[in-house]
């Protein structure tokens, strides 16, 4: 991938003598992936230099897209002025997160109204399609991008950006949840603490890592809650990600060319300091950087892989959120953002929380951490009861006035999945109380780790299976199960670390997915066969990008593969793009067939199956 900065600044252009090396213009980068494909990451004022050679160069593009972080004005004031979309020949499509009320396409118009500009949005001559985007994984041409809510007080998306064997993350507009990190608490390797750790994961292993490092620690007391990280953070973020590069981006407007510099010299310090190796430098107007894959590439970053094209649009509007919240200040400010969201708040201010969660069903509750009379982990608990006695998909924010990093590890892993640390604003609230709903609204589940899990993975590795070629005494058995059952796919799936690979695959170029989205990882959680007549209208399944996307899985059944130690390393599993319902003696058979790939699983690799005696279901061979 080749990446150019056209646009590096942040709040408010800043063209000027003092800013000629690094640039004045707000955020806009170009993106090109090997096959041709064109990204645009926001469209600030720097979008008009590219515009501008885009539609002068020998061979305009007819085709782009542009990815819109949030609508602050610093990220989208460059659209009217981007040439190509006044060429009738070009078609543009334009992602943004999914907001409240109004659509990416809406809010775009908004600044080209008769008020503000001569031009509306109508009076375009390309072809321009606008979508909205949830937290998930789409495609675009040949690249993979993976989209996850960032932490500021607008509705703010990250994108993970992966081809060609290399990744780049775009990650501007992010405030450390941890005020501590943003303090330059120094952070120990591969120890993250709280929800931060989920933004190192976003950030994990890749080639690049543009980020905004807009203020220091010394800077931070002052612009706390603003939106924005701190040098310090991106930097040990960056070293417990093993990132390859980081480009510090989002440049503050009172920072001159030598004041950048000086940041630049305070997070090589830091680098140094730690004993790392990620490689620093400050992002610049008309900098190029070409990343090339490398002979070993990194692995792929998976994260949950639901679909970011499959944008609840009515899934939090009118949904009911609970306060339980015992400061008075801090419930009035929750209650006035869900307002704001248009959605219906009730309070509790006591220990009867729990009863009017069951009542009143809500979509979200934030609970004070302190509230008297109530268990905040009981309660979070409770919610991920499978009785249903408290609802469905109930997301719970731990509100709190202090960081408690341990109260944070016990909160998750009861079920807790946000927290807000006081004080904060309205709009901050309200950014992430609609980052929670839609993180919920979203039809798909990520299977959860078996409890036999180390010694699980322990068992695949010792059959030295993984990542071989192709066998025919696997490849007859999908074989002949595709053909009894009459399905386009049949599979032999091995569940490893973080993907399952095929070993065996009929009707699917595959070799593996990304574990997060696997059927099969739910398939191994029991002793029986999965069986999926029909996976939209399975809430476990409806918006997995294996449904929603290639290879449009509509029907599936897997049957754990059970070594004789016990431990359920994959499946053979029958794949459908319609749906289709096994019978009882079908469900047998699947059965029978399973046992039969376990005894070939637990052969020796040289063993001929042939000489061994025939299944009396079909002759070997």
């Amino acid at each position: 991938m080749e990446i150019r900065f056209w646009g590096t600044r942040g709040s408010i252009s800043k063209p000027g003598l003092s800013t000629l090396r690094y640039g004045g213009n707000t955020s806009c980068i170009e993106v090109r992936s090997a096959d041709g494909t064109l990204v645009m990451l926001d469209c600030g004022t720097g979008a008009h230099g590219l515009g501008r050679q885009l539609v002068t160069s020998a061979t305009p593009p007819q085709f782009g897209h542009i990815l819109i972080t949030h609508t602050h004005w610093d990220h989208i004031q460059g659209f009217p002025f981007f040439a190509p979309l006044h060429v009738s020949s070009s078609e543009w499509d334009v992602y943004g997160p999914h907001g409240a009320g109004r659509s990416v396409r809406d809010t775009l118009a908004g600044q080209m109204q008769y008020t503000y500009f001569p031009i509306t949005l109508d009076d375009l001559g390309a072809t321009v399609r606008y979508h909205e985007l949830v937290e998930g994984v789409f495609e675009i041409g040949g690249i993979r991008v993976t989209t996850q809510y960032l932490n500021h007080p607008a509705l703010t998306l990250g994108y993970r950006l992966e081809a060609d064997g290399v990744t780049v993350v775009y990650a501007t507009d992010h405030e450390p949840h941890s005020r501590r990190l943003a303090m330059a608490e120094q952070i120990e390797h591969e120890s993250v603490p709280g929800e931060d750790a989920r933004h190192a994961e976003f950030l994990a292993d890749a080639d690049l890592v543009i980020h905004d490092a807009q203020y220091t620690a010394e800077e931070y007391p002052s612009k706390a809650g603003w939106g924005h990280s701190t040098v310090e953070y991106v930097v040990d973020t960056a070293i417990a990600a093993d990132v390859g590069r980081l480009a510090l981006f989002h440049h503050d407007p009172l920072r001159d060319d030598d004041a950048v510099d000086r940041l630049v010299a305070l997070a090589e310090s830091r680098v140094v300091k730690a004993g790392a190796s990620v490689g620093v430098f400050a992002a610049a107007e008309g900098r190029t950087v070409e990343l090339r894959r490398p002979p070993l590439a990194r692995a792929a970053a998976t994260g949950d892989a639901g679909n970011a094209l499959n944008t609840p649009i009515d899934a939090v509007r009118d949904n009911c959120v609970l306060v339980a919240v015992g400061d008075p200040q801090i419930a009035a400010v929750l209650t006035d953002a869900a307002r704001a969201e248009a959605l219906k708040p009730h309070t509790a201010s006591e220990g009867d929380t729990r009863a009017i969660v069951r009542a009143a069903r809500p979509s979200l509750v934030m609970v004070d951490r302190n509230l008297p009379g109530l268990d905040p982990l009981a309660l979070c608990r409770a919610t991920q009861d499978d009785s249903g006695e408290y609802g469905n998909d109930v997301g719970i924010v731990i509100v709190s006035t202090r960081e408690d990093t341990e109260a944070q590890r016990r909160e998750r892993e009861a079920g807790a999945s946000d927290w807000l640390l006081a004080p904060f604003s309205v709009i901050y609230a309200r950014a992430r109380m609609r980052a929670s709903l839609l993180r919920t609204a979203c039809r798909w589940v990520r299977a959860r780790q078996p409890a036999d899990e180390d010694r699980r993975i322990c068992a695949l590795k010792e059959l030295h299976i993984l990542d071989t070629e192709p066998e025919e005494r696997f490849d007859r058995h999908t074989r002949i199960a595709a053909a009894l059952f009459g399905v386009p796919i049949a599979l032999v799936s091995l569940v490893d670390t973080d993907r399952q690979w095929f070993k065996s695959r009929h009707g699917l170029s595959a070799t593996e997915t990304p574990r997060d989205a696997a059927f099969c990882a739910h398939a191994i959680l029991g002793s029986e066969v999965l069986h999926v007549p029909d996976a939209l209208a399975d809430d476990r399944f409806a918006d997995n990008p294996l449904v929603t996307g290639e290879p449009h899985v509509r029907f599936y059944a897997g049957i754990p593969l059970v070594l004789s130690n016990g431990s359920t390393v994959g499946t053979l599993c029958l794949i459908d793009h319609r749906v289709r319902h096994l019978s009882p003696a079908e469900l047998r058979l699947l059965v029978d067939l399973g046992k039969l790939v376990q005894r070939e699983l637990e052969a020796s690799p040289g063993e001929d199956p042939d000489t061994r005696r025939p299944h009396s279901l079909y002759k070997a061979g």
